[in-house]
């Protein structure tokens, strides 16, 4: 962290204003010379900048200044709000990385320094990126609790209480002789036994957590022209298949993003299930078959002109006849009847989709648990603390006081207490270059 890092830390393309961001031991110099000085701490200031050999003016803009240590990345941070057309963005970045000592940031960088340096842990740190991910407000919702340090003060308070455990184990390898080491060890299996118990409460929610994260997957199938393109583009509101009566168009998975009422669905066209000896098609027809694996709902289609046997699937299943104009009740044997052409029966769909969305997200905003890295590292722990709480008079006392060791290593793990470089690189290069 001996550079100075610069990027673009707003969306790229023409804007009013774009914000350009450095950090690092060279932000004094860097303002000094392309803004003529350093502002006030915290308050923005109209500064012409310059380019440092010409002396060319490359725009007016805001310039702040935050101090290290109180910043995003606890270095001197400097941000420059500019307008925000591509040339002037591209000649203010190009005038600080040619500044000795700077460079352009790599892919989380900025968040990378605030975890390494003390502003935040690694389970906030991932709460930044989802913040930047977020596509609805439930998302939104959770991905605020964790950069707020939900599972960061959990995680410290566990870690305290595995520390005191240790001790008192330590104090019965220490002390071996005294009256009151039986005791101690009664006491360390039922702290141990409370502390699994909210771990294990911890965990009931990682599937929702992980869940709402990621979205809820609804796979539209069915055999070959039953309207499943032309249902997927009603849904998204727009032309995202190509809709033909020719049977097999479909050839490939489509994936369209939603926001049921806040809650984040995949949903993915695929193509007709049938027999074939198109090659290309027969690939389609694989695809959709794995896309069916993952499904949290199969939206099976049939029509009077397009029907097939259903496969045995393991997801949830929501049969709707299609090509229903006028609407009205479904056949025998299906849920739903509707046109995705006239829009009959589409508003009983959407309801049905978005309880269906509500039913497996719902509790996600308040898991702890967002991230399978999260939920691996709690399982460890949580096993450790069970064989710490089935120990008994005749189990060596190192293996206990090992066993808590390694659950609190896995707590190091979780919130990057812990020299994992590994770890942090596989974290930030999903984060994107100016955070």
């Amino acid at each position: 962290m001996t550079d100075t890092i610069v990027a673009l830390a707003s969306g790229v393309g023409r804007a009013g204003v774009a914000v350009i961001r450095i950090s690092g031991p060279g932000v004094r110099f860097g303002l000094e010379t392309i803004a003529g000085g350093v502002p006030e701490v915290r308050k923005a200031s109209l500064r012409r900048l310059k380019a440092p050999e010409s002396g060319e003016i490359l725009d007016e803009a805001l310039v702040l200044f935050f101090e290290a240590p109180a910043s995003f990345t606890g270095e001197d941070v400097a941000e420059f709000h500019v307008h925000g057309g591509r040339a002037i963005i591209a000649g203010v970045i190009d005038a600080l990385t040619a500044l000795p000592g700077f460079r352009p940031a790599e892919r989380g960088e900025y968040t990378r320094r605030a975890v390494a340096n003390g502003r935040m842990d690694l389970t906030a740190a991932e709460g930044i990126a989802d913040l930047v991910e977020a596509e609805t407000g439930s998302q939104r919702r959770q991905a605020l609790r964790q950069a707020g340090g939900a599972l960061e003060r959990a995680a410290a308070a566990w870690r305290e209480r595995l520390a005191r455990m240790l001790a008192l184990i330590e104090a019965e390898i220490d002390f071996p002789d005294e009256e009151d080491v039986p005791a101690l060890f009664a006491e360390v299996r039922r702290r141990a036994g409370a502390l699994l118990a909210e771990i294990d409460t911890a965990l009931a929610g990682a599937q929702s957590g992980e869940r709402l994260r990621e979205g809820a997957v609804m796979v539209i199938a069915g055999p070959p022209n039953a309207g499943k393109s032309t249902l997927l583009n009603a849904l998204a509101q727009r032309d995202v298949a190509i809709v033909s009566p020719i049977a097999g168009t479909t050839r490939d998975t489509l994936e369209v993003h939603l926001d049921l009422h806040g809650y984040p669905v995949t949903l993915i066209d695929t193509a007709g299930l049938r027999e074939t000896q198109d090659v290309v098609e027969t690939m389609g027809v694989e695809r959709a078959r794995a896309s069916l694996e993952r499904a949290d709902l199969v939206i099976w289609l049939e029509a009077e002109d397009a029907r097939g046997e259903r496969p045995s699937l393991s997801a949830s299943v929501l049969r709707v006849a299609t090509k229903r104009d006028e609407g009205g009740e479904p056949p025998a044997g299906l849920d739903l009847a509707l046109s995705a052409k006239t829009g009959a029966g589409m508003s009983s769909l959407l309801s049905r989709l978005e309880q269906i969305a509500r039913d497996a997200l719902e509790g996600g905003e308040s898991a702890l648990v967002t991230r399978v890295r999260h939920r691996r590292e709690l399982e460890t722990i949580a096993h450790h603390l069970s064989l710490v709480c089935s120990a008994d008079e005749a189990t060596p006392v190192e293996f206990v006081a090992e066993d808590l060791r390694l659950a609190v290593r896995a707590i190091g793990r979780l919130t990057g207490q812990v020299d994992i470089d590994e770890i942090y690189d596989v974290i930030f290069r999903e984060f994107c270059i100016g955070k």
